[in-house]
């Protein structure tokens, strides 16, 4: 099988990415499997860079290392450096409150706002030489990195098969227009791709991935309405960093609706892609902070993401054994996998009585044109006779603890 990853951007909070990576490579998950292309932006395009710098040297089983090394110096651990993000998060807060006005990068000297210490970071943990020339035999996976051009409006996915990757590219990636100055590179000045493509996904098509699996760091939903100015603040960042993602991901479920259904045919130039997201839910740091927790370097607070990134990777490991059972119709498999689980089975898909593990293996199939969403719990789209429905299942230890089979919600058809 061939995969694709993407890695959205969301500064600090993109160490939970390198958490979820991380385990996936030391569970086996892309064992027999091929990576054709990397994104990212932001925080995840340095994910994305250090997983792609790896898998160029075919040293996939360097990934962990390598994503640990860069975050725990990437840390602010030291008492100067604590003090430091302490600042950067107490501004981050009091300017969501409205308390204090943006920082303007260009009232700071040249020689102190952060960019040559970015580069020096980049540098200690990446072979810069060895991506100075494009891989345009494609003989090396895809790297791919967003940014935005801030006086054309253009966006821009840097691409290792035609441009050279320096600090400066993925810099310019990752430059939010608080913190750094504009980045120019090749006669361009480049902010934050979370103004583009967060993360670019169209480009990672051109690899003729079977899959394309995701790792999304703001949360699609919210159980409360925002009501004060911190939580008004935070939740217009996590919209405004899934809005491209979303339109992209639903530009491909929609050419995946047109292949299943012969409007399109493989003579149109597009194959199916099947999209699995694992995302990133709000913890009670966040909450508290707001969008300033995404620039907190606290060292435990980075150490916990990466943990959560693995736990959350787990999960999905847990709910791809699950599924290749349901696929394959595996009946004895299924009810060892839901022995004291809590069922729930909705009409039309069944009734209480019903032997759950004959229904997924019999009736119930995945609808591979629509995501499958890995948050709190698993989401999958299906159909049952025709019927469209969706499936959730709870997982916790590797154990599935729930499941419930039912129709579409009406806010979702």
């Amino acid at each position: 099988m061939r995969i694709a990853l993407a890695f959205q951007g969301g500064g600090s909070h993109t160490a939970f990415t390198a958490g979820v990576v991380s385990r996936l490579v030391e569970r086996g998950a892309f064992d027999g499997h091929e990576i054709v292309a990397v994104s990212g932006t932001s925080g995840g395009a340095i994910n994305a860079l250090l997983t792609f710098a790896a898998l160029r040297d075919d040293r996939r089983d360097r990934i962990p290392a390598d994503l640990e090394d860069f975050w725990e110096d990437n840390a602010a651990s030291g008492l100067l450096q604590r003090l430091g993000n302490a600042v950067a998060v107490g501004a981050g807060v009091a300017q969501s409150l409205g308390l204090a006005p943006p920082l303007n990068p260009y009232l700071v000297p040249p020689a102190f706002d952060g960019r040559e210490e970015f580069r020096r970071l980049l540098r200690r943990h990446v072979d810069f030489d060895a991506l100075d020339v494009p891989d345009l035999d494609a003989r090396h996976p895809r790297l791919v990195l967003g940014a935005v051009d801030v006086r054309s409006g253009a966006f821009r996915a840097f691409d290792s098969r035609r441009d050279r990757i320096t600090p400066d590219t993925v810099l310019a990636s990752a430059a939010i227009p608080t913190l750094f100055r504009a980045i120019h590179v090749d006669g361009g000045a480049y902010w934050d791709g979370l103004f583009s493509q967060n993360p670019p996904v169209a480009p990672l098509l051109d690899d003729d991935p079977d899959e394309l699996w995701v790792v999304q760091i703001n949360p699609t939903r919210r159980d409360d309405e925002p009501g004060t100015t911190l939580d008004i603040a935070d939740r217009r960042n996590e919209l405004a960093g899934n809005l491209s993602l979303y339109q992209e991901l639903a530009s491909i479920e929609k050419i995946d609706q047109l292949l299943a259904a012969g409007t399109l045919t493989a003579a149109s130039g597009y194959r199916q892609v099947a999209v699995r997201v694992l995302e990133l839910d709000r913890s009670i740091v966040s909450g508290l902070l707001g969008a300033a927790s995404k620039v907190n370097r606290d060292v435990v607070f980075l150490r916990d993401l990466r943990r959560r990134g693995g736990e959350q990777a787990d999960v999905f490991l847990t709910s791809l054994r699950f599924e290749e059972a349901w696929n394959g119709g595996d009946v004895e498999r299924l009810r060892t996998l839901l022995a004291g689980a809590r069922l729930v089975l909705e009409p039309p898909f069944g009734r209480a009585t019903d032997d759950v593990a004959v229904v997924l293996a019999t009736a119930v199939v995945r609808d591979v044109t629509r995501k499958e969403l890995v948050g709190e719990e698993v989401v999958w789209r299906v159909a049952a006779s025709g019927t469209p429905g969706v499936l959730s299942v709870t997982f916790d230890a590797g154990r599935l603890v729930s499941l419930h089979l039912g129709p579409v919600p009406e806010d979702e058809r």
